[in-house]
This record gives C-alpha cells, sequence and structure tokens, in this order.
C-alpha cells in the first residue's frame, strides 16, 4: 500500500503547478487522495470542533479530518511553484482548491470551449476506420464531463452520428428510424460491424439485417402459438 501511495505520489512531483497546467495538476490530485481515502478533505469544508462533551466518536473522526488536512495540504504546498506556495501556505487544503477554482475558472471555460469545437467540428474522412474516429470523439465527450459539460448518451449519439462519412448514410437512417437506444461502446461495436459488413460487399448494413431478423423472430413467435387450421384438399381429408 505504501509503495502504492509513492509512486501515486510522484504524478504531481514530476510536474509542479505552475499555473497553466492546473487542470492536469488538479486531475492528478484527485486520483491520489481517492486511491489514499482523503478526497473528502478538499470537497468539505473544515468541520467545527465538536467540543469536550462529545462523543469519542465524534471526537475521532474530527482528530481523523484534522489530520488528514494537514497531510494533503502539505502534499499540495509540495507540489506547487515556490510563487503559489507564498500564495497558499496559510490556507487549509480545502481553502486552497476554492482559491485556485476561483483563479483559474478561466482556464477551465476556455479548455471546455476548445473541445466542444473539437468535438462538433470533428467530421470523419471517407475511407477512414470508423473505429478510430468514434474512440476519438468519445474521447472528446469523456474529457466534457472532467470538465463539468457532461452530454447526455441521446446528445452525445445524435453527434457521434452526424459525424460520419456518407458510406454511413443508410446505417444513420435505419438507426434513427427504428429508434434504437444504445451505449457508446454499443453503438462502437455496431459500427464496426457495419463497417466491416460493407467492405464484404453487402448490399444493406448490419442494422437493417439484425432488424429484419428481430422482426422475424416476433412474427414466427406470433404464428407459433396458436394451432394451425388445415387447408384446402388436406381438410377434406378422413383422418383413420
Amino acid at each position: 500500500m505504501a509503495n502504492n501511495t509513492i509512486s501515486l505520489r510522484s504524478l504531481l512531483e514530476k510536474e509542479k503547478l505552475n499555473g497553466i497546467n492546473i487542470l492536469d495538476w488538479f486531475r492528478n490530485l484527485r486520483i491520489i487522495l481517492k486511491q489514499e481515502r482523503k478526497e473528502y478533505v478538499i470537497e468539505e469544508a473544515v468541520p467545527n470542533d465538536p467540543g469536550p462533551n462529545a462523543s469519542r466518536a465524534d471526537k475521532d473522526k474530527f482528530k481523523k479530518h484534522m489530520d488528514d488536512m494537514v497531510d494533503v495540504g502539505c502534499l499540495m504546498l509540495a507540489t506547487m511553484t515556490p510563487e503559489l506556495q507564498k500564495q497558499h501556505e496559510n490556507m487549509v487544503a480545502y481553502e486552497m482548491i476554492q482559491n485556485l477554482k476561483e483563479i483559474y475558472e478561466g482556464q477551465a471555460r476556455q479548455e471546455r470551449y476548445e473541445t466542444s469545437k473539437a468535438l462538433f467540428q470533428c467530421k470523419m474522412s471517407e475511407g477512414s476506420p470508423v473505429g478510430a474516429h468514434v474512440i476519438k470523439m468519445m474521447g472528446y465527450i469523456q474529457m466534457l464531463e472532467k470538465l463539468g459539460f457532461a452530454l447526455n448518451d441521446e446528445l452525445a449519439t445524435d453527434v457521434i452520428l452526424q459525424s460520419l462519412s456518407d458510406s454511413f448514410n443508410q446505417f444513420v437512417l435505419n438507426f434513427n428510424m427504428n429508434e434504437i437506444n444504445k451505449t457508446l461502446p454499443q453503438l462502437l461495436g455496431m459500427l464496426r460491424t457495419a463497417e466491416s459488413n460493407m467492405k464484404k460487399g453487402g448490399s444493406k448494413s448490419v442494422l437493417m439485417v439484425c432488424v429484419a431478423i428481430e422482426k422475424g423472430k416476433k412474427v414466427a413467435k406470433s404464428k407459433g402459438s396458436g394451432k394451425t387450421k388445415p387447408k384446402g384438399k388436406e381438410a377434406l381429408k378422413p383422418k383413420g
């Protein structure tokens, strides 16, 4: 456990917070604190002292919070440039985070703008692998979520579908007509299968085939649920 903690903390020690790398630094900090079960220190304000008449459980909880707060605060200060250390040396961990958010909110807003612009302008070129394109789009979507601008599944799916090349027009048409709901990884799998099917010279996308099979199963099930009546000569043929 100790070795894992040391190796993770090296993420912050390699590149100290200098004001430009605030988002990367903060992301690494959260990873470390999550592994050490101390993430709550930067998310919760300093608790009030429970007092001498409090229960042992409340006193222990308060002491743990204060001890973790000192540990996290020292880690944060040790991974800042000297200029930022001077600005934050008299603050606790929670106050440091709040102050940094106020200072660098503009940077986060700019990164959200650039990421969303890249996402909505991303267009798959004809003939390029659909898997690599969709994975790139999913990366943009995940980055926006980390920046506090999460897209719901329906919007994310629509953005990916509209970015596909013209060769997937039939796939998109069938997908929307049948109102299919899929997660992004499932959509990626369907697009890869459709791409493979098109390369083999199939005249229809794999989505159309899957829908036809599904409808066929339902029709067969409904027909087989009741007894069929004999028709024609077979109906007139006597038994025995």
